[in-house]
């Protein structure tokens, strides 16, 4: 038999889960707007409940439009299976439910979106799981922070931040996580698997809030968790919840039965079915549909942002600019390692006036819109410290990059030109 080819990022971006239409030839694929699914017999029914064979029994489990986008993110992201659902937050509760219990702890780096901080802080403990930050610019803060951290079960990171635009050293900190025996964790939405791909460098699991670059048009809700196969959930108790009997399956052992797809099918068959965060099949249409045009705008996006980064570092109303695009920028040289297409193009500036000068400029832009979002076709503009990050404290919001001076601009694909004149004029009113 004649090896398949091995196709490129852009051509998989547009083909992968999604052949044509077996029953009608439709080339898009189809939405399954469908709560439930009608069984063959008895038989098959029992089958699938038992999780014995494969099909879809209900839309809050599994979806056609859904598993096709499923199968798109594992391809894009080298990863084995993928399970998507309502939020990025939702992708993030999916994933630690797999395997954490009420007592368990893991680590993050405390340079992530203040949402996070917000759910691994507060609401997560409502479960008794309990995250410790920490300051991941040096990864051996977390070989240091293991020590102290009582049944810890992972390591979660952004491979680059939100909003300040760090780039995590993936290797170094998946080095720690399997010398640990943990999982490593990585949340790519703000890079997206065009411009990094965590599982090459260690992760064992990617989240995304497909919200963002991947839909990439601010229509439609999502996450997503990809499982990279390679974890042995079978090597400690500490993830007995994947490796040992599971009482609503009849005593079924995930590992054991489905081998490297052993996450993503406990993300569907309990995560899912219990937690119940599903993602809407139009939803998961429109973020196929904008994944295919994924690759073309990612380069706009960094192309844009790049320029703009570097009008924003030479105004004399700007104090600092924090992108890893930028030759100054002490992530410059991980961007380049692990970010070789390019920094993203979502970044932070410090502004001379602080706190004001930031409510100013979000207010005084015309081009930009001024909303909590990331990752648009659009060139969009947030003050962290009033809005994303307004629950943390000051220490919290600084340590996050997120201060009272700190403006976030997420560049779109527009001319660039007419960014950087709406900048200007907005900027010039924040001059007293």
């Amino acid at each position: 038999m004649t090896k398949p080819p091995a196709y490129g990022f852009e051509t998989l971006a547009v083909h992968a889960g999604t052949p044509p239409d077996a029953t009608t030839g439709a080339r898009a694929m189809p939405i399954y707007q469908t709560t439930a699914y009608v069984f063959e017999d008895v038989d098959q029914a029992a089958s699938l409940f038992n999780l014995q064979s494969y099909g879809y029994i209900y839309s809050r489990l599994t979806n056609p439009t859904v598993a096709a986008l499923e199968e798109r993110m594992a391809t894009l992201e080298g990863g084995r299976g993928a399970v998507c659902c309502a939020s990025g937050h939702a992708a993030q509760l999916l994933a630690f439910f797999g395997f954490m219990t009420p007592g368990a702890s893991f680590l993050a780096s405390n340079r992530l979106y203040g949402g996070s901080i917000t759910q691994f802080g507060r609401s997560f403990t409502k479960f008794g799981w309990n995250a410790k930050f920490v300051d991941q610019t040096d990864p051996d803060n977390f070989k240091r922070a293991l020590d102290e951290a009582e049944d810890c079960r992972a390591i979660f990171v952004e491979s680059l931040a939100n909003p300040g635009g760090v780039v995590t050293d993936l290797e170094a900190v998946a080095r720690i996580a399997q010398d640990a025996g943990i999982l490593f964790i990585v949340d790519n939405t703000m890079a997206s698997p065009y411009l990094c791909r965590p599982i090459e460098h260690g992760a064992d699991l990617v989240v995304h809030s497909t919200t963002k670059f991947l839909g990439g048009h601010g229509q439609a809700m999502g996450g997503c968790v990809v499982d990279s196969g390679k974890f042995d959930w079978s090597q400690s108790a500490k993830y007995a919840t994947l490796a040992e009997p599971e009482p609503a399956y009849h005593g079924l052992r995930f590992q054991e039965t489905f081998g490297d797809l052993a996450f993503t099918v406990h993300g569907h068959a309990v995560g899912l079915r219990d937690l119940g965060p599903a993602m809407a099949p139009m939803n998961a249409f429109l973020t196929l549909t904008g994944i295919e045009t994924l690759a073309l705008r990612m380069e706009r996006h960094v192309a844009n942002a790049e320029a703009v980064a570097r009008f924003l570092a030479e105004h004399p109303a700007v104090d600092w600019v924090s992108y890893a695009g930028l030759p100054s920028s002490p992530y410059h040289a991980l961007a380049k390692r692990y970010l070789p297409k390019g920094a993203g193009s979502v970044f932070t500036i410090g502004l001379k006036g602080g706190y004001e000068a930031g409510i100013k400029l979000v207010e005084g832009v015309e081009l930009f819109s001024h909303l909590a979002n990331i990752g648009d076709t659009k060139s969009l503009i947030l003050h962290p410290a009033s809005t994303t990050h307004r629950q943390l404290t000051e220490a919290q919001q600084i340590a996050a990059g997120a201060g009272p001076e700190v403006v976030r601009l997420s560049i779109g694909i527009e001319q660039r030109e007419d960014l950087i004149r709406d900048l200007d004029q907005a900027l010039a009113k924040t001059v007293v």
